[in-house]
């Protein structure tokens, strides 16, 4: 039995695929296909290859659509009647293909639950969502275990619109300038450069309705950096009240954290002073949910062993090429094997660079078209991440992106150090993967065992998805892409 997950309609559109033995065997973003950042809506092309053949059995969509309209219409954003119903939806997004085939809808908080609980290594877990909003939940707080194979959820706790931390961040990061539901990170990245100097007078708006924004809020002399440094700063102790609240429930030492405000990794830094074990799927936005909502309808553990799950481009990781071109270059691109899952670059789209060189950080950002304060990750051996950088208790995983950790060295790697002294580590097992082939080799030629890694995207655009992208990516910033 082969289960179709997806998340569509409003943003960030995705699809997953898990076979009858809990593999996932696709999973991939309609941005990458479409070249439209953020799309809603599933793209052709994404059929082509999530079906490859196998019949699809079963669709699961990740929430439940009239309510989403209810809460719509209260909240005075008005009714979209194409997307009333899950059945609308459906037709609406798979174009015709896979007609026939039954269809399932889950709540929206639950599909984020699953999406993480049932890739996690626990067999029972405290599971904490918390994002803009779902349906009408803003923060879930649910009890996870399997019983006879089979994953249940007690919902603890939850909050409900209009109290959202989602969508005070993503006013805050519209209030600044930038893009909300987009650019909360560079918001997050912009924060270490301030002072959270308006902690009180913004903490006020954490109980208004904020889907109109905050441009009301009366701040004439204050600072865009000081602005996200105290958003950043409110954030961080309502997640931290959240988790202390999950906690005492007592249900599990284990969490398991949801949603598209896991993203913040320098919140994420402090979790283990609550849980002792701690997992946060690659995925935990809205785009996770279709691996989340095949989850649901599956209903057994998934397994996840990487992220690699999207488009591929064929064969072998081109280590000796990449290794060539640092050393000569300082700074190249890979596009190789399959995409990555998830909002971050892990090695297979990616954009990479010796993090040694003073003036490497601002040359990645002049390619990129960024602005010169954004900080950079370092992809680093394994075994050696204890010795360069103070790694955040609890996380089960440090290969994601997901955390950040002090850096012990700073004047030795200042390509990968923020303002803060903090890097979003990932760190890279003996897994034999071709991230883990290039840093070994990497090590060998430099006695260095990180690069600079970040995404490989056009200016505007999604990660680069295929070789006809990183075509375009050579021709337009003259960086050398090699598959």
């Amino acid at each position: 039995m082969n289960i179709l997950g997806i998340s569509a309609g409003f943003h960030d559109a995705a699809a997953t695929v898990i076979d009858g033995a809990g593999n996932i065997v696709y999973a991939g973003h309609a941005e990458r296909y479409s070249k439209i950042k953020n799309d809603a809506n599933l793209h052709y092309k994404m059929f082509w290859e999530l079906a490859d053949g196998r019949r699809i059995d079963h669709i699961a969509y990740y929430e439940t659509p009239w309510k989403k309209q209810l809460r719509q219409l209260y909240s005075g954003q008005g009714i979209e009647w194409s997307k009333l119903t899950t059945g609308q939806i459906i037709r609406q997004q798979l174009q015709g293909y896979f007609s026939g085939v039954p269809v399932s809808t889950h709540n929206h908080h639950l599909s984020h639950a699953a999406a993480g609980f049932q890739t996690s290594p626990f067999d029972r877990a405290t599971v904490v969502v918390i994002d803009a909003i779902g349906e009408w939940d803003t923060v879930s707080i649910f009890g996870a275990h399997y019983n006879n194979g089979r994953a249940e959820y007690h919902r603890l706790w939850r909050q409900r619109y209009p109290q959202s931390l989602g969508l005070f961040y993503s006013a805050v990061t519209q209030r600044i300038g930038l893009r909300p539901m987009e650019d909360e990170y560079i918001t997050m990245g912009m924060s270490g450069w301030g002072r959270p100097d308006y902690t009180d007078i913004m903490s006020t708006l954490l109980e208004e309705n904020l889907h109109l924004g905050i441009d009301h809020m009366f701040l004439p002399l204050a600072q865009d950096v000081d602005i996200a440094a105290s958003a950043q700063a409110i954030i961080e102790r309502e997640i931290y009240k959240i988790m202390k609240r999950a906690r005492s429930f007592g249900w599990s030492s284990n969490l398991v954290y949801q949603g598209g405000v896991a993203l913040n990794c320098l919140a994420n830094r402090n979790l283990g002073e609550y849980f002792e074990n701690v997992w946060i799927m690659p995925n935990p936005g809205d785009a996770g949910s279709s691996l989340g909502a095949a989850a649901l309808a599956y209903g057994g553990p998934i397994w996840f062993d990487h992220a690699f799950l999207g488009t591929e481009i064929g064969g072998d990781y081109p280590v000796r090429a990449l290794v060539d071109s640092l050393l000569t270059d300082k700074i190249v691109g890979v596009a190789s094997g399959r995409a990555e899952f998830g909002p971050r670059a892990l090695g297979n789209r990616s954009l990479l660079a010796d993090p040694r060189g003073p003036d490497i950080k601002d040359r990645v950002n002049l390619i990129k078209r960024r602005q010169q304060f954004r900080p950079f990750a370092p992809v680093i051996l394994e075994e050696f991440a204890d010795n360069y950088f103070d790694i955040p208790g609890g996380f089960c995983d440090t290969r994601y992106m997901q955390v950040v950790a002090r850096c012990r060295h700073p004047d030795l790697f200042p390509a990968i150090v923020h303002v803060d002294g903090t890097s979003r580590i990932q760190t890279v097992p003996k897994d034999g993967s071709g991230i883990r082939q290039l840093l070994e080799s990497w090590y060998k030629s430099t006695g260095c065992p990180m690069l600079l890694n970040t995404s490989l995207n056009i200016r505007g655009e999604p990660m680069v998805n295929d070789r006809a992208d990183a075509d375009r990516f050579e021709q337009q910033y003259n960086v050398k892409v090699h598959s």
